[in-house]
């Protein structure tokens, strides 16, 4: 293995790791779902744990489509703004108290693992808090780039998001890989011509070319030797899932 990239599925290399930020390196879907579920209160109607699930990777404006077509609800353009301004408000009543231990496990480490091998790291985000997440936590000296909501017009499952970063870190698509915890991230790599590592269940992310439960069950040696084993990198026929006990 080179120490500037990974060596890929017929012949390849991939030299960026692409991570979104919710539910891959930190859990503040919590928060996120804690913040719409306020905003259905005052709006008259539950918003469950289950409802929360379609939110996950998708843009603030898109959510708050979802949310108003779940409560029955329409509104102008005007009053959605301010609907979805009042909901970061709240959101980041909950975000501004984060410590750097709410990383999730093993996530700062392969971060870290992935620099030591040289790989270029960019952060992936719909979220337009991204930046102030990543320093909170204590993370931002871990990437190269960071391109969040603020950068891009297009949600996930559109590429736009793999594709900025990957320009940004000067690198073609088929060089990187992403690590998404969405279905819509998921799809979105694969727009961009990107291999995926789901991170969560293997049962929703279905069509992830590998899936791990969280980065702690993850190393780039075992990212490598998986990689190498698939048949092709771009049609995930059979998902492999990781085996914590068996990490190198």
């Amino acid at each position: 293995m080179s120490a500037h990239g990974l060596p890929a599925p017929k012949g390849g290399t991939l030299t960026g790791c692409l991570f979104d930020l919710d539910g891959v390196l930190v859990d503040t879907a919590k928060y996120h779902y804690l913040a719409w579920r306020e905003i259905a209160g005052e709006l008259g109607f539950a918003f469950t744990e289950k409802d929360n699930e379609r939110l996950k990777g998708v843009s603030r404006m898109r959510s708050l489509d979802i949310l108003l077509e779940i409560g029955g609800l329409s509104m102008d353009g005007g009053a959605k703004a301010r609907l979805a301004e009042r909901k970061n408000a709240v959101y980041l009543q909950y975000v501004l108290k984060m410590r750097p231990n709410e990383v999730l496990p093993g996530a700062r480490e392969f971060l870290a693992d992935c620099r030591s091998r040289g790989l270029k790291v960019a952060l992936v985000s719909a979220s337009k808090n991204a930046t102030k997440i990543l320093d909170l936590l204590g993370l931002t000296s871990l990437f190269d780039v960071i391109v969040d909501g603020n950068q891009v017009a297009e949600a996930k499952p559109d590429p736009e998001v793999f594709l900025t970063a990957a320009r940004a870190l000067g690198l073609h698509p088929r060089n990187c890989i992403v690590f998404e915890d969405a279905e819509a991230g998921i799809e979105g790599a694969i727009a961009a011509g990107m291999v995926s590592v789901g991170v969560g269940s293997s049962a929703i992310l279905k069509k992830a070319n590998i899936v791990v439960a969280g980065l702690r069950d993850l190393s780039v040696k075992a990212l490598v030797e998986t990689l190498e084993h698939l048949p092709d990198r771009h049609v995930p026929a059979a998902t492999p899932t990781f085996n914590s006990a068996a990490k190198p």
